[in-house]
């Protein structure tokens, strides 16, 4: 089964949708504690925009989570998000970019990380993506929608420690390609992460990667 999916989806507001109440299962707790998972953290005050030519990859599952955190004055707030996983994927010309604000004598600085270009793409096992805001053109195979998140077992499973609801609502694939990749993310897991050819650089402005 192959489906396609063109344009922008405002994944904050679905997020709301597939997260109506909190649990945990005490399968996630049992493989934390023996280390098979990382801990969750607290994500900063500050989100993040990504483009990428291309995403391949391989057992996927979205659902949806609250990143808890704080805002860049140190009050708590938290952020509906779609978490995009992938067991295997290859992002082809990645950029990353992130301002922080109100510095005082510089006001705005970006930060901006590229990799995966020079026809060697960015590789990652165990990819988790906290997404709040995703455009792209999208290609599934073998997909599954309506799928309990506990069960989406294409996938590599819910992030330990996350705030989400293991009965609720959540899609999976055996694989998935994304082109002209455009999205706004909170966190970034990853059991590996491998940067080909990785460039970062710092200046003042704002300069983002869309």
């Amino acid at each position: 089964m192959e489906s396609q999916v063109r344009g922008g989806t405002r994944w904050k507001r679905f997020a709301v949708v597939m997260v109506p109440s909190v649990a945990a299962t005490a399968a996630i707790g049992v493989a934390l504690a023996q280390g098979a998972l990382a801990a969750s953290f607290s994500v900063s005050g500050q989100s993040f925009k990504v483009t990428a030519d291309r995403l391949d990859g391989t057992g996927f599952a979205q659902y949806g989570a609250i990143d808890s955190g704080y805002t860049l004055d140190g009050n708590k707030t938290a952020h509906p998000v779609a978490v995009s996983a992938f067991k295997n994927a290859k992002i082809t010309n990645m950029c990353q970019s992130v301002v922080t604000p109100d510095i005082p004598l510089l006001g705005s600085v970006s930060l901006v990380l590229k990799a995966g270009g020079g026809g060697t793409p960015v590789e990652a096992d165990n990819l988790y993506i906290d997404v709040e805001d995703l455009q792209a053109n999208a290609t599934f195979r073998g997909i599954d929608i309506g799928v309990a998140a506990k069960d989406a077992s294409k996938g590599p499973g819910l992030k330990s420690g996350e705030t989400a609801n293991p009965y609720g609502f959540a899609q999976q694939a055996d694989s998935a390609t994304l082109t002209d990749v455009k999205q706004t993310a909170w966190a970034t897991t990853a059991g590996t992460f491998k940067l080909s050819g990785l460039k970062m650089s710092v200046a003042k402005g704002v300069k983002e990667c869309y």
